[in-house]
């Protein structure tokens, strides 16, 4: 508790008169209607769940780290730090793929990985390619204009069709002037900014969102300063190219940006929209994957602010701290009080086997869960920062659990490598 008393004093000292606000304080800047929800239950002003301990950093404080050490790169294997992690991972450690980054010491970092290499289709984190692809557009269309960034992400209205069809995972649409909310899956004629829809891609994996922001992205990229379009020439936008003509838009849209970044291709790479209806108009051409070494590359570029630009990289980290709520990886009571970054991303499939129920995340022909997590946490005058990126496919067991528990576990191997315990 001290030491949380601390941290928070320090906030303040930094960040003056923004003690009470939180990350959620963004909706002035940014129209993320959901983020004024969370400001006002904080407030007190509305009934509802808050944000732990570790999610009530104010926006200036949420930032990227590394911007000073342009030449840092993944040093080499920690033997000593990979033999803990892989001891961590038991008996199912061939079903893993796993890398460790601790950079709470950013001039010495500590780096460790199993089966890094190894690729599998991530799910949802591969959102985080469809964030990138739109970001690069709009760094290419403003490549020095801040402000036309911000008011094209502030003021352009995207109101979904097609492409979003369709989705189960509900999205939070907060009327700022009734204070009512209502949570359901989106809607044909659903409307809000590039914002919005970008914040509901990342923290609730709005498949629909996703969908959304990557028709717009793919429309930035050909159309630059012409983007926006009237909604009535979005359709005849897409249906007036061939379809090879809409997957080479696609490719460069989005696997582009993925060398111009610095990452392979072969490592990386999603291949699709994440709707039925948005793969029938555009064909992606390829598979989605991802490895924990490449992943790892994708954030530690981010924290060097070196993904596609300083602003990109900034903006993208804050996406990831807004999520709604914590889960799998992400839940583990050991980091409710850091502050987390984070993306998952799963899919499972079933088929009859006696003496088996098959569950949700709980797959015995496939059970894909993948996370990413920036942690970062004040214990004492120690400032933990370490990021972990995780894939697994371990068949017929609880992978949200599995998952939640590594967190733990991982979280309690830095604190003691810090003499934190």
């Amino acid at each position: 508790m001290k030491s949380r008393m601390q941290f928070f004093a320090l906030i303040a000292l930094l960040f003056p008169g923004l003690l009470q606000a939180w990350p959620i304080d963004g909706y002035p800047d940014t129209g993320i209607r959901r983020l004024e929800e969370q400001r006002l239950i904080a407030a007190g002003e509305l009934k509802g769940s808050g944000q732990p301990p570790g999610g009530r950093w104010p926006t200036e404080a949420v930032d990227i780290r590394l911007t000073d050490l342009p030449d840092l790169g993944l040093p080499p294997v920690d033997e000593a730090l990979s033999g803990d992690v892989l001891e961590l991972l038991g008996d199912n450690a061939e079903f893993y793929g796993i890398a460790v980054l601790d950079i709470t010491d950013p001039n010495s970092p500590a780096y460790a990985e199993y089966r890094a290499d190894y690729r599998q289709n991530v799910g949802s984190v591969g959102k985080l390619l469809g964030a990138l692809g739109f970001f690069q557009a709009l760094a290419d269309t403003y490549p020095e204009d801040i402000p036309g960034r911000e008011k094209l992400l502030r003021e352009t209205t995207i109101t979904a069709d097609r492409f979003s069809h369709s989705d189960h995972h509900t999205i939070r649409l907060f009327d700022v002037e009734t204070r009512t909310l209502v949570r359901r899956p989106m809607e044909d004629g659903d409307t809000g900014n590039n914002w919005e829809y970008l914040d509901w891609t990342l923290s609730v994996s709005s498949n629909s969102a996703a969908a959304m922001t990557m028709r717009d992205a793919m429309m930035l990229r050909r159309l630059g300063r012409d983007y926006p379009l009237a909604e009535a020439q979005i359709t005849p936008f897409f249906d007036g190219m061939r379809g090879s003509e809409r997957t080479a838009l696609f490719q460069e849209t989005f696997w582009a940006p993925v060398t111009a970044n610095g990452m392979s291709l072969d490592q990386i790479r999603q291949g699709s929209f994440f709707t039925r209806e948005g793969k029938q108009v555009v064909a992606g051409g390829g598979l989605s994957y991802a490895s924990a070494r490449s992943l790892m590359q994708f954030l530690l570029a981010m924290e060097k602010g070196e993904l596609v630009d300083e602003w990109s990289s900034r903006a993208m980290k804050r996406l990831l701290y807004m999520t709604e709520r914590r889960i799998r990886y992400a839940s583990s009571p050991a980091l409710r009080d850091a502050a987390l970054y984070f993306k998952s991303g799963s899919l499972y499939s079933c088929r009859p086997e006696e003496g088996f129920t098959c569950g949700k995340y709980k797959g015995n022909r496939k059970n894909y869960m993948n996370s990413v997590a920036i942690v970062e946490e004040q214990v004492g005058d120690v400032r933990l920062h370490y990021i972990v990126t995780l894939i697994s496919n371990v068949l017929r067991e609880n992978s949200a659990v599995a998952h939640q528990t590594l967190g733990t576990r991982i979280h309690a191997l830095l604190k003691q490598r810090h003499g934190l315990n």
